[in-house]
């Protein structure tokens, strides 16, 4: 599908944003957090076995449901961009939804900022509305606010908790079927710095998290975390990092399952391959350092690229 033309001052919002939402054997969550939705929402089922697909197509008519056979992992996101035909896209989890008004502020920031390809919002977590510690962390970025943007500069971001231009998003190849859930926001957000957009944190766009009961232990999810870097990694970083990555998950708990799994997926990884810039691996370094690159004689800082 070829990409939307850009939106156009005062375009409705289901004309700007869809919401897509991967999942799988979550029927009931679904259902109950679906009506919270405002605009035209497209669900991807990752092959459930709950009725999930046959659920939501009977309680809600006007959702776009794609069942597929098999599970296709964070992927399945991008094939659900792939099916919209509006400028932006918003992703959610079946145990999230936007803040009523979130969806209508991030398009007209997206209006009104041409290079933006990502933006990350916050999120308040179950019935008390309490703030993820995720925000205060975007906030701080150790790459400050360059001229012109939105928010703080970002070479990361919670996907439940973001919004994409889809045409960037598609360029880059969008979420791939190498680095699964979780942890699969990194390659796609380095990626979209590499390219020359904007990912900027937007503290007003807010969205609402109810994690699922039905999650993996923490033992597990850890391991599938090291598993995460050490194959993004591996897509886009140096050998060093990579060595540096293996030698983590040797000694972490779980490691050894993470680095049997991620050797599964290795041949694939290697095969899209690709360095980053030196410009996109600065800022790396000033992020995991937390010192902030050198910017103008304004005080600014300017540590990435835009378009």
């Amino acid at each position: 599908m070829t990409a939307s033309a850009e939106p156009g001052p005062g375009t409705p919002l289901d004309a700007r944003m869809t919401v897509v939402i991967a999942t799988r054997n979550r029927r009931d969550e679904l259902l109950e957090n679906l009506r919270h939705h405002e605009s035209p929402v497209i669900v991807v089922d990752n092959a459930s076995t709950d009725g999930t697909s046959a659920a939501v197509a009977a309680a809600f008519p006007e959702v776009t449901v794609i069942p597929l056979m098999i599970n296709a992992g964070a992927a399945a996101r991008t094939l659900g961009a792939q099916f919209a035909h509006t400028a932006y896209v918003a992703f959610a989890d079946d145990d999230s939804w936007w803040a009523p008004g979130a969806l209508a502020a991030a398009a007209d920031v997206f209006d009104a900022h041409s290079s933006l390809g990502a933006l990350a919002g916050s999120l308040v977590v179950g019935p008390g509305e309490d703030p993820d510690p995720i925000n205060a962390v975007l906030a701080a970025s150790p790459l400050g606010t360059p001229p012109g943007w939105p928010g703080p500069a970002l070479l990361g971001f919670v996907a439940c908790g973001t919004i994409v231009r889809r045409r960037a998003f598609l360029a880059v190849g969008g979420f791939d079927d190498i680095v699964r859930f979780p942890g699969e926001e990194e390659r796609l957000a380095l990626d979209l710095v590499d390219a020359g957009w904007q990912v900027a944190h937007v503290a007003a766009v807010r969205a609402h998290h109810h994690p699922s009961l039905q999650r993996d232990t923490d033992r597990r999810r850890q391991s599938e975390l090291i598993r995460s870097r050490l194959l993004t990694a591996l897509l886009r970083r140096s050998w060093a990092e990579v060595a540096r990555q293996t030698g983590t998950a040797l000694v972490s708990d779980g490691g050894w399952r993470a680095l049997t799994e991620a050797i599964r997926r290795s041949p694939a990884a290697l095969r899209a391959r690709r360095r980053l810039t030196p410009a996109t691996e600065a800022s790396l370094a000033a992020l995991r350092s937390g010192v902030p690159l050198p910017g103008p004689a304004d005080g600014t800082r300017v540590p990435i690229r835009t378009r």
